[in-house]
């Protein structure tokens, strides 16, 4: 065992015993446990909703609003490492649409849409560790960081997209037909999503990782006093954050078969309700990748519901507003609950 493998064992007994907080239960157990609340509330919304208008729960229907709940899903998973450690991400906006026209370009240009993947995720990799050096060499908080490369980047895609959005690509490659298509008739994403969110609900809950994230995020100082590397795990965070959001972008250009630069506006903002909605608390600590897509899910569920509903779209943020507030309120009831039962 590595002396920083030891800091991270000595860490988290240290959280156990004196910070109050409980030992990690088995992974299916956390699961029922830690994130009921949101599950709940997003099938109580899905069957409200299935009551009043019953072609809500048609399979397409589902499948559509999961789907739509992709892009959002993907940056609130990276971005639960990021709140769980105590930082926030608000450049995942600007991240996903600079990834989304650097594709679109490489692809124009005649480079296979396969090859210009790779390129995308480097690209969402760089602005991520670009964020946590600047954060760090600066000694500034993430939250200003971040909040000027959210511009920075959109900048970036809207200077090399000229403004415009990047068209003629040739749709007919398989990239296009099958990543942006239905196989077996799920979205191609959806499976994406799902191998993403299996991994790093696993990570997060069982890795090495995962384990600095949430002890730096418990305690910073005690986990940089015990030699968890702080600065290293900080750049890793953010990185993966980049990451997902990259994914993303790759999964919008195959499915639009275009790079709009001005896709992406308050993605970030909603990638930190889901994550939020999810459980993730901004205090840091703890963090829900499983109920952060589920977060995901109701913001798309809403937005969905309201069309059957035939609500004025000037009411939309209106209603999405309502429902974080209390899908976040019933979590946390259930939580309290759960702790007065112990």
């Amino acid at each position: 065992m590595t002396e920083t493998e030891r800091a991270v064992d000595d860490a988290e007994r240290a959280r156990d015993q004196g910070g109050g907080l409980r030992r990690l239960a088995p992974l299916p157990g956390r699961l029922v446990r830690d994130e009921l609340g949101v599950l709940l509330v997003l099938g109580l919304l899905i069957a409200g909703i299935g009551i009043a208008y019953p072609d809500f729960l048609d399979t397409s229907n589902l499948l559509s609003t999961a789907h739509n709940s992709v892009y959002i899903s993907l940056m609130a998973c990276g971005m639960v490492f990021v709140l769980a450690m105590r930082e926030v991400d608000l450049s995942v906006g600007g991240t996903y649409a600079m990834c989304l026209v650097v594709g679109a370009l490489l692809v124009r240009d005649g480079l296979s849409p396969w090859l210009a993947v790779p390129v995308m995720l480097l690209t969402g990799i760089a602005a991520g560790v670009f964020n946590a050096l600047v954060t760090t060499l600066l000694a500034l908080p993430s939250f200003i960081v971040t909040l000027g490369t959210l511009m920075l980047f959109r900048g970036v895609g809207l200077a090399l997209a000229d403004g415009k959005q990047i068209t003629d690509l040739p749709l007919d490659d398989s990239f296009f037909t099958v990543v942006g298509g239905d196989p077996g008739g799920v979205p191609f994403a959806l499976w994406v999503l799902l191998a993403v969110l299996v991994v790093l609900a696993v990570v997060l809950a069982r890795a090495r990782f995962g384990a600095r994230v949430r002890a730096i995020g418990s305690n910073p100082d005690a986990a940089a006093f015990s030699g968890i590397p702080v600065v290293r795990t900080r750049i890793e965070a953010l990185a993966l954050s980049g990451l997902t959001t990259a994914c993303a972008a790759a999964l919008a250009l195959a499915f639009y078969g275009a790079g709009d630069p001005t896709l992406g506006q308050g993605y970030e903002l909603q990638a930190i309700a889901a994550c939020i909605i999810g459980g993730t608390p901004l205090a840091g600590g703890r963090g829900s990748v499983v109920g952060a897509v589920a977060g995901a899910m109701i913001l798309a569920v809403v937005a969905s519901g309201l069309v059957f509903f035939e609500v004025p779209i000037n009411w939309t943020s209106f209603a999405t507003g309502g429902v974080i507030l209390v899908a976040v309120a019933a979590d946390s009831a259930l939580r309290r609950t759960g702790r007065r039962r112990k």
